[in-house]
């Protein structure tokens, strides 16, 4: 490093941090990126990094469209700047030089910005809603998860242009470098494949970074659904992820001890890339819902989880637990089929006594927790619906709890409140095992199908997008519930076995109102692809339009379209809209159907669900094409 360029690193790691952001701002105009002295805004705080030297946080705020760096030596914020897209992910290099900022739109974009000089080192064309990036070790080459793309894009920073897109299983959310650089883990947020089976779960797909294909896929335990993030030991031997443990093989009739969702901490070995152990989160009579961030300490000490549905953080013991794991079957040294394995009596996921001694439960004092990292012997914490940045004293025992303010935040409103209600767990659920985005992420849906109490018992329903539930009544694959309040009102007393207080069913009405579809995946440029175009008029031809029509792509109405399993008293079932519904397979109500194309040939044997039989592979292939679009 040149002198004058040491002088530069030197003032700013003393503090003049302001100098350096006078060069920030000229990058910020450039792009797009400016200060703002607008009214405040909810900030919704996601993800954090701190940097190599433990000086510096930054911090992306999600609706706030903004990152914050904060001085961790003071504890408080030093600058803020927006940017043109909501910020998902962040990377930084060693010489904490270089950071990578993920803008998760439809056209996504990796902002790069080099913290040294203050100026552009580039931007990148990304693809559907990119997040968690990645560097490689030698700090040239940028992996990124492009979610809704279902791939992981690899850019070559020296010239700021993607050079290779892998495709992955579904909804890539989170990654991780083994620590020799050859492989890359890639954490799918759901499932494939259809619903009714005994089996379902995420995967951990294994890329070769050389070849830039996925060479293995980790499957992890039964119901192991809604990944978040991944982090690997200190000593790089251990991949951590934690994820909901669905029991959806289970039917609804009550939600204590983990009867319906649990939450678990998978352990990979790095090495092998195969799963080792599972283990709960949970205590006995107290569920630990909605894992998110996992990190690591440096020392190996502690594997720290945040709880984003029960606004705690849990302290994991590495070398107790690692301890405690010797003496039980590891999955990936024995011969066992993965039922065999489950069914072990001294399987540590099925113990929620396990970390009794060796976990502390951290109640924090904002709400939401989400992404974690840890700096100076402190645990720092994004506190999404407080707007504030949770601090917990690692090094002494009393783990001393802080929850700072991001900024200024506007009043409360009703539709806020029922998002933090929608993705709360500590006051809306029976000993805090769920939360409604436990089964519908995003208010989307899970994947799996679940035997709720709805409409009897033993006839399991695929869980539906809550998207639209307010303007296209009535409400479940049977039109059980006459509209959405009836239904919120029914998830609270039934599912989460709470009272539905009118202030909470409102605020809740509130939030599932406000969704907005995302343009789909399939749209060029926001508009149909020939295969698009020449779907719409298969889609008519098909007659698809009878029951499908209108903004919604529904006429509300019940129908028996010859898909009935025998498990309900008829075969009829309410008409889905067909909006979104790229991101929500499998599909019919049991989710027997793990693509469209599946819907329109294998499930549809009598032409009862739209004229499909006289069409030809070509024609068929451009009305999945354009159902896709919608």
């Amino acid at each position: 490093m040149t002198t004058a360029n040491t002088t530069r690193r030197n003032r700013l790691q003393a503090g003049l941090w302001r100098d350096a952001l006078a060069w920030v701002a000229v990058f910020f105009c450039a792009v797009g990126i400016y200060a703002s002295d607008a009214e405040p805004v909810c900030l919704s705080p996601e993800t954090l990094i701190a940097s190599h030297d433990g000086k510096w946080l930054y911090i992306a705020e999600a609706t706030a469209r903004r990152v914050t760096a904060v001085d961790v030596a003071k504890g408080s914020v030093v600058e803020s700047y927006a940017v043109p897209g909501t910020p998902t992910g962040l990377a930084l290099d060693d010489a904490d030089n270089l950071l990578c900022v993920t803008l998760g739109e439809v056209g996504g974009k990796v902002v790069l910005l080099n913290l040294r000089t203050g100026k552009a080192a580039g931007v990148v064309a990304a693809g559907h809603t990119p997040t968690a990036p990645v560097l490689s070790l030698n700090g040239r080459t940028l992996y990124v998860c492009n979610r809704f793309d279902n791939e992981v894009m690899v850019v070559d920073l020296p010239v700021a242009k993607a050079t290779a897109r892998i495709p992955v299983t579904r909804e890539p959310v989170a990654a991780a470098l083994s620590p020799d650089g050859k492989f890359l883990f890639v954490a799918n947020h759901l499932p494939t494949g259809p619903a009714n089976v005994q089996r379902i779960s995420s995967v951990i797909d294994v890329v070769d970074t050389e070849s830039r294909k996925v060479t293995s896929s980790i499957r992890l335990p039964n119901g192991a659904i809604a990944l978040q993030c991944m982090c690997l030991s200190a000593d790089g031997k251990i991949l951590y992820v934690p994820s909901t443990l669905a029991h959806f093989m289970l039917s609804a009739t009550q939600v204590e001890r983990g009867w319906m969702n649990s939450s678990a901490l998978h352990l990979i070995d790095v090495e092998k890339r195969k799963l080792r152990h599972s283990i709960l989160l949970d205590d006995e009579n107290l569920g630990a819902a909605n894992p998110w961030g996992v990190v690591c300490s440096p020392d190996g000490k502690y594997i720290c989880v945040a709880h984003a549905g029960t606004h705690e953080v849990s302290l994991i013991d590495q070398p107790a637990l690692l301890a405690k794991l010797a003496k039980a079957p590891r999955r990936d040294e024995l011969s066992l089929s993965d039922d065999a394995y489950e069914a072990l009596t001294d399987n540590p996921a099925d113990d929620l006594n396990f970390l009794i001694g060796i976990r502390q439960r951290i109640k924090l004092k904002g709400n939401g927790p989400r992404g974690v990292a840890i700096a100076c012997e402190k645990l720092y914490v994004a506190e999404y619906f407080s707007g504030s940045l949770g601090i917990v004293d690692l090094a002494s025992t009393e783990h001393a709890v802080q929850s700072v303010p991001l900024g200024s935040q506007p009043p409360m409103t009703l539709q806020r409140k029922g998002e933090m209600l929608f993705h709360d767990a500590a006051t809306m659920c029976f000993q805090q095992w769920q939360s409604c985005s436990t089964c519908h992420p995003d208010g989307r849906a899970d994947a799996v199908n679940w035997d709720l109490l709805n409409d009897g018992i033993g006839n399991p329903k695929n869980t539906k997008s809550l998207l639209f539930s307010v303007q296209t009544p009535p409400c479940t694959a049977r039109g059980i519930r006459e509209n959405a309040d009836a239904a919120i009102r029914a998830g609270m007393k039934f599912i989460q076995f709470m009272d539905a207080t009118d202030e909470k069913a409102n605020a809740l009405h509130a939030y599932i109102d406000s969704l907005t579809p995302l343009p789909s995946s399939h749209l060029v440029n926001g508009q149909l692809s020939p295969a698009g175009e020449r779907g719409r008029a298969v889609f008519e031809k098909a007659q698809c339009a009878a029951c499908h029509f209108g903004p919604f792509f529904t006429d509300m109405k019940m129908h028996d379209v010859g898909t009935g399993d025998g498990l309900d008293p008829d075969g009829r079932y309410d008409t889905p809209t067909l909006r979104e519904v790229w991101r929500t397979a499998p599909y019919l109500h049991d989710g027997r159907a793990a693509t469209l194309e599946e819907v329109l040939t294998k499930f549809n044997p009598k032409d009862r669900h739209g004229k499909t039989s006289d069409l030809n592979p070509g024609e068929r292939r451009d009305l999945a094409e354009y159902v896709k679009s919608l």
